[in-house]
């Protein structure tokens, strides 16, 4: 089958590779459909080489359809349509039981210390073959995949296997509700999302982003779009239109592609170690850009939350303490837990109505094959590509 494939840092290539197959009896191979691009690939692209291999298949945001099925399965037939969430988790253990799919017990890499495995991502998180090819093998059959019908467009519930609950998530952290103000860092594809499933409940919605067509796309839908020069200038902006109190919740939708922190520097000398040499650096010293997690906790109000959603990778960078104490500020954060949210969203989109705009979220509709271009594009937010879905 063709798949997209890491080839070394900054280097992403559509090659043959074998054809999955049932290895266990919960197994299922799906026929892939649809398959998104994401901002987390683009850390597999460059930051998180080191923990990667020449060859592993990348994506982790599938739709398609069952072609062949593990004996051991009840719940799936062959032609059944599915999306498959991004962490792979098991449904039965001690965590998936609570809700925490994320830390999946039975998938969690101990030997790394991270938590659940994920489709399509690097050792740290199991090394497992990602979905942006033609098939893709699924463990956990009956717990894990989510039967959709047929019928609706792939946009329609593609984004059930990521943004939809990772946005989901981070506004039931933030733990606001209907006249409360939210502050959303970034309108990427999830900071975008975070807004309209804000909107959509009664929630007074500011965003910030440097990219203009970013802002205008959730201006669209109904979100206060603040447009700052510095920092300084969003404390200053944020401060005025709340009266100088701060927002009641901060939804940080960047992580570590934040600019402006001095931290950048570590990351770029890391990069530039040898491959066998960069892990060990990159598990043990700073390597994050904290700008954006350092704005929310200036622009939260006192007794407010942080809600976490973008990734952060190093583990030893400095925090405000102090502010974050004295603030009283509460802090939440995390890979979603798809299978926690997943029931509540589907119903959502089995709505006649698209409140969401799923059918429209999607920027750029591309073969598998333009894979390599749409990694650099994205990356370097051309042509005002916000998210991206390969067809296999």
């Amino acid at each position: 089958m063709r798949a997209v494939t890491w080839q070394g840092r900054g280097r992403m290539s559509v090659e043959d590779v074998p054809d999955p197959r049932i290895e266990q009896p919960d197994d299922v191979v799906v026929r892939v459909t649809s398959s998104g691009l994401c901002g987390s690939d683009l850390h597999l692209y460059d930051p998180l080489a080191p923990f990667m291999e020449a060859g592993d298949v990348v994506g982790h945001e599938p739709i398609g359809v069952v072609e062949e099925v593990g004996a051991g399965v009840g719940s799936l037939r062959v032609g059944d349509r599915v999306v498959v969430p991004f962490n792979v988790s098991c449904g039965r253990c001690w965590m998936c039981v609570r809700g925490l799919q994320s830390q999946c017990e039975t998938t969690q890499n101990l030997e790394q210390g991270t938590g659940a495995s994920v489709f399509g991502s690097s050792s740290l998180y199991g090394q497992i073959p990602g979905a942006q090819a033609e098939y893709l093998r699924v463990p956990f059959a009956d717990n894990l995949p989510i039967k959709v019908p047929d019928g609706p467009p792939d946009d329609r519930f593609v984004f059930l296997s990521d943004v939809l609950p990772t946005a989901w998530q981070a506004v039931e952290y933030a733990g606001v509700g209907p006249d409360d103000s939210l502050l959303v860092l970034g309108a990427g594809a999830i900071g975008d999302m975070c807004a309209r499933i804000a909107l959509r409940r009664g929630i007074r919605v500011l965003v910030v982003d440097p990219v203009v067509h970013r802002l205008q796309r959730v201006s669209a839908y109904g979100a206060e779009t603040l447009v700052t020069g510095s920092d300084a200038e969003t404390v200053r902006a944020v401060l005025e239109v709340t009266r100088g109190r701060g927002v009641d919740a901060v939804i940080d939708a960047v992580g570590m592609e934040a600019h402006g922190s001095p931290a950048a520097e570590s990351t770029a000398l890391v990069a530039m170690l040898p491959d066998s040499g960069a892990g060990p650096p990159m598990r043990s010293a700073g390597v994050d850009r904290l700008a954006a997690l350092h704005l929310a906790i200036d622009v939260v109000r006192r007794g407010g939350t942080v809600s976490v959603v973008g990734v952060y990778g190093g583990p030893m960078e400095p925090m405000p303490l102090m502010e974050m104490f004295d603030k009283q500020v509460q802090l939440r954060m995390g890979r979603a837990n798809v299978r926690h949210w997943s029931d509540d969203i589907l119903a959502l989109l089995l709505e006649p109505a698209d409140h969401l705009g799923v059918e429209t979220f999607a920027t750029h509709h591309l073969p598998l094959e333009d894979a390599p271009a749409a990694y650099l594009d994205f990356r370097d937010k051309k042509d005002g590509m916000v998210k991206v879905l390969f067809r296999p």
